[in-house]
């Protein structure tokens, strides 16, 4: 490893090379790994099962616990070039509209076809993070777009 901070993929930075894919799989799993340590250790709000809901770590953190989990899932993020044009199709997390909350988009180049896969790809990525503890509710935006508004289930403070 390079000894560079691991950052999660949100969907708004470049696509890693094709020579730095397996070095970043095995990233991620360390991360990943790491973060379900952290649940495993810390005490479960609201619940007797510590993987149940997500850690204080992650609720301080939620763009960033949401996107690994995606990523550690095998869910690919979308990118964008050096000139901020979108290449990749996949999702994108950013700060949902309320503190802690989570938005969770499909997007991929113009024509990629990513708003006919965006409700399939999103209830995916759903289901993948309410196993982890996460809410996640399909909403239809402007222009018709679906995305998920995620946020840690209900009751954990």
């Amino acid at each position: 490893m390079s000894g560079e901070a691991f950052e999660v993929a949100t969907g708004d930075g470049l696509a890693p090379p094709a020579e730095g894919v397996e070095r970043r799989a095995a990233e991620v799993r360390v991360a990943f790994e790491g973060l379900l340590q952290i649940r495993r250790l810390g005490p479960a709000p609201g619940t007797g099962d510590p993987m149940a809901v997500p850690a204080a770590w992650e609720r301080n953190r939620p763009v960033r616990s949401v996107a690994l989990a995606l990523e550690a899932a095998g869910v690919a993020p979308s990118a964008v070039d050096g000139s901020g044009r979108r290449v990749a199709t996949g999702y994108r997390v950013s700060p949902g509209e309320r503190p802690g909350s989570v938005r969770v988009e499909w997007l991929g180049p113009p024509g990629g076809g990513a708003a006919h896969d965006e409700e399939d790809a999103l209830s995916a990525c759903a289901r993948t993070l309410e196993r982890l503890g996460w809410e996640a509710l399909l909403y239809r935006g402007p222009r018709r777009r679906r995305f998920l508004e995620v946020e840690p289930v209900a009751g954990v403070e």
